[in-house]
């Protein structure tokens, strides 16, 4: 075989993943591909993976992407030849809990509002869908009929030949040994044969594909890619007389899956404490790691008594192999931040079969098409921040994400492991006033805070949970005095330079064209009017510009800004302030009067209105305060530098002992915001909703001459919306909500719930969600019956596209 010497794109890593990217770049009319595989084809881990095709995941386009991998996987061997071994034989999962069952029940639920076929079953109907299960302890479950299973190595050859078929070149035995970069462009790659042969390949783009391999791949493209082998267990027993085609069972309680392959059953295994492996050989093909009978031998004691013929049928394969993890359990797809022609699809948790395909079309189309076709924002690699490549925290952290597939996804759980990385300025205060922590982008935050003799810790449930009342009292300081909490993790970018404010102007859909201390909230718009950031943009003077963003997305939001400079040759720069400030938020009717008590500034709607910022003194030192609010009252955000923070928190608290001042946590802040209809970017709102329909209209001047997006907005005003983002109340005070429970009107499903959270001065569980309204008015799509469907329940609910909460938005501005 002939390798070129130039290419469109190289795909490094010939797993699945890697040839269904190549496949699917040469459906969009590619030709120009080449695949380098170190070793051969599925070598790494593909070969050994067990092959479960699930349909249903945890949100909506990760759903959309595995049902899209079933039915290509269905169709490649009448387009290629090559038989994948899919078959549709459904899947039972089942529950030996009550709280696991309210999460299966719950998850039906949500798979009916995503169009998968579900059912939910009592204790005897799963064993009339599974005749070999002892159902002791076994409190229900549901039937997926649409599961499957297939022949892992075939799909990916099979992607592999319909590639080639195609033009692309998949050249086996060829390491990708370094790469040439200019800027932040690979502009080749060189490659070695086991024969010692050797070449240079220029391209335009590079894919890291290279599964457990990828972080090391990812360094050596000047990208993050942070994943980590672990070992992953499985036994195959010895043929069972009389063992025929049978669903696929996961019994999650007990870390089991078992799925029937050619009369014998195979057992595996998610254990909660896992095995992180490393580093790995450079001869590595096909290899298994040494048995470690003693760490399965739990799993397969349980499995015994759950499935009572494996006790008599002897072990044909005990299968020690690796696979590689994330730090929070999602696969890592897109461009990396760090270049601008470096793509990644690596880390799938075990579940790189069901994800592969969809995964690979998704890709090829972002890659074609410059925006991403729907929201991926679950997989995106910019969800990633730096010091998560770090190889201990890796090593740590994958202790505990492979267990974590098969354990309770109890709402607000948090990571147990590789904790304490990132601590805001204010955090040992915090902590000596009983806070609980939980962590996001590495943040320790403040979630709720225990009350004196109540444990220091979360209690997961389904219902309840035990920081419900603690939460709720926090909710009232806020409504009815003043409550302080930190938020010092949201992300600070400085944007400055000459063009500053022509090229925010372009950037967001609001006026950058503000005076000196106005704050404006707006959104970054894509072409297609999605939104791809929700932000504050501070002026803070002629050529200076704060753009305040969610944790979570600073890295995404920084780097959309400087590639859309570096697009329109910008004269700005950038930069990530986040660590160098501290922020506590003090907000209630009372919070003017706390400020008065610690600062000589004027905090009066004259001098300081809403939406406006000013530098101040406070206590013995210097601060700059934002009157803006995420929870609907009055109040100010508290940046100060992060050498005074210790003494701003102290003066503050000093201050408000007298008036009841109340440290409250995020948890107070999600339930506050919901109940004002405030979006949460990345649930309510992501680069597919378009910012019209979530309602945002008010943040968008299409006066302006130009910015992003600005045509889809004046389109879809002519167009009229499709759907709308409405706020829902339940009627019964008790049920919970949490996200994508099914939104019924009159009756039928029509979506699901993009947020919820529990109203506490509201007295009933909140939720938004969009609704189809395609020439519909406000008052004909708010005369319909709405239910949530709450595990299986329907749940009256009042509807409304205003918020439930201070409607006119008076208390902010008091």
């Amino acid at each position: 075989m002939t390798i070129p010497t130039q290419a469109q794109v190289v795909i490094i890593g010939g797993g699945v993943v890697g040839c269904s990217v190549a496949y699917h770049l040469t459906k969009l009319g590619w030709t120009d591909v080449v695949l380098l595989e170190r070793k051969q084809l599925t070598s790494g881990t593909t070969w050994h993976a067990a092959g479960l095709i699930g349909q249903l995941r945890a949100s909506s386009n990760m759903t959309k992407l595995a049902r899209y991998s079933a039915e290509l996987y269905m169709g490649l061997e009448a387009e290629t030849g090559v038989a994948t071994g899919m078959r549709q034989v459904g899947s039972v999962s089942v529950a030996l809990t009550d709280e696991r069952l309210e999460e299966l029940y719950r998850n039906a639920a949500m798979a009916r509002a995503f169009g998968v076929p579900v059912e939910e079953l009592s204790p005897s109907e799963v064993k009339a869908r599974y005749e070999h299960i002892n159902i002791d302890n076994v409190t229900g479950g549901v039937w997926l009929p649409t599961d499957g299973q297939a022949d892992p190595a075939n799909i990916a050859l099979a992607m592999a030949k319909g590639a080639r078929q195609q033009g692309a070149v998949v050249a086996e035995r060829t390491k990708v040994t370094c790469v040439t970069r200019d800027g932040r462009r690979i502009t080749g790659v060189t490659w070695q044969n086991e024969t010692g042969d050797q070449g240079d390949i220029a391209c335009d783009m590079v894919v890291n594909c290279a599964g457990m391999w990828g972080h090391e791949v990812g360094r050596m493209l000047n990208t993050n890619v942070p994943l980590q082998a672990c070992e992953h267990f499985y036994i195959v027993s010895e043929p069972i007389a009389g063992l025929t085609q049978m669903p696929v069972l996961r019994v999650p309680d007990e870390c089991a899956y078992y799925k029937e392959d050619a009369g014998k059953m195979m057992l595996g295994a998610f254990e909660p404490v896992s095995k992180p492996w490393g580093p790995i050989p450079d001869n590595f093909e096909f290899d298994q790691l040494p048995e470690d009978f003693d760490h399965f031998e739990p799993i397969l004691e349980a499995a015994v008594s759950r499935m009572p013929m494996l006790g008599s049928a002897g072990i044909h394969t005990f299968f020690n192999g690796p696979e590689s993890f994330t730090p929070d359990d999602a696969y890592h797809l897109g461009l990396a931040p760090e270049m601008d022609n470096v793509w990644v699809a690596a880390g799938f948790n075990s579940i790189g079969i069901q994800s592969a395909g969809g995964a690979g079309m998704a890709l090829a189309q972002w890659m074609e098409n410059g925006e991403k076709p729907f929201d991926l924002g679950d997989v995106d690699i910019s969800r990633m921040h730096p010091f998560q490549g770090n190889k201990r925290y890796l090593m740590e952290r994958s202790t505990e994400t492979l267990g974590l597939l098969y354990a309770d996804h109890y709402p607000y759980r948090q990571k147990a492991t590789a904790r304490g990385v990132r601590r805001t300025p204010f955090h040992h205060h915090l902590a000596e006033n009983r806070a609980v922590f939980g962590e996001l982008a590495g943040w320790e935050r403040a979630n709720w805070f225990a009350d004196d003799g109540q444990e220091q810790d979360y209690r997961y449930s389904w219902k309840r949970q035990n920081f419900f009342g603690n939460v709720a009292a926090e909710l009232n300081a806020v409504r009815t005095n003043v409550g302080m909490y930190d938020m010092s993790s949201f992300g600070k970018l400085r944007v400055e330079g000459p063009d500053a404010e022509a090229f925010l102007n372009l950037v967001c859909g609001a006026e950058m064209s503000v005076p000196l201390g106005k704050i404006v909230y707006t959104q970054f718009l894509n072409c297609s009017g999605g939104i791809e950031a929700d932000v504050t943009v501070t002026r803070l003077s002629e050529t200076v510009y704060l753009v305040v963003t969610p944790a979570a997305t600073r890295l995404a939001d920084q780097t959309w800004l400087l590639r859309s400079g570096r697009e329109r040759d910008a004269r700005i720069t950038v930069t990530d302030l986040t660590a160098s400030e501290g922020v506590l938020a003090v907000m209630g009717p009372n919070a003017r009067t706390l400020l008065q008590k610690v600062s000589p500034n004027d905090f009066s709607n004259a001098a300081n209105p809403f939406g406006t910022a000013q530098e101040i003194e406070l206590g013995l030192g210097l601060a700059r305060v934002h009157r803006v609010s995420y929870v609907g009252e009055l109040g100010w955000e508290i940046y100060v530098s992060a050498d005074m923070a210790g003494h701003v928190f102290e003066t503050l608290w000093e201050a408000g002992q007298d008036m009841g001042l109340k440290l409250c946590g995020m948890h107070m802040m999600d339930c506050a915001r919901i109940e004002k209809a405030f979006r949460h970017f990345g649930h309510d709102i992501t680069c597919e909703d378009h910012v019209l329909e979530a309602g945002l209209g008010f943040a968008v001047k299409t006066a302006k001459p130009d910015f992003i997006g600005r045509d889809a907005v004046l389109r879809k005003k002519d167009e009229g919306l499709q759907t709308r983002l409405v706020q829902f109340q339940l009627k019964d005070p008790e049920p919970l909500l949490y996200h994508n429970e099914p939104i019924l009107r009159d009756g039928e499903i029509v979506g699901y719930l993009s947020s919820g959270a529990y109203g506490h001065h509201l007295g009933a569980a909140i939720g938004m969600g969009y609704v189809p309204c395609a020439g519909e008015k406000a008052d004909q799509l708010l005369g319909s019956s709405f239910e949530i469907d709450v595990c299986g329940t329907r749940v009256a609910a009042l509807a409304s596209l205003k918020p439930p909460y201070d409607p006119k938005s008076e208390r902010v501005r008091a």
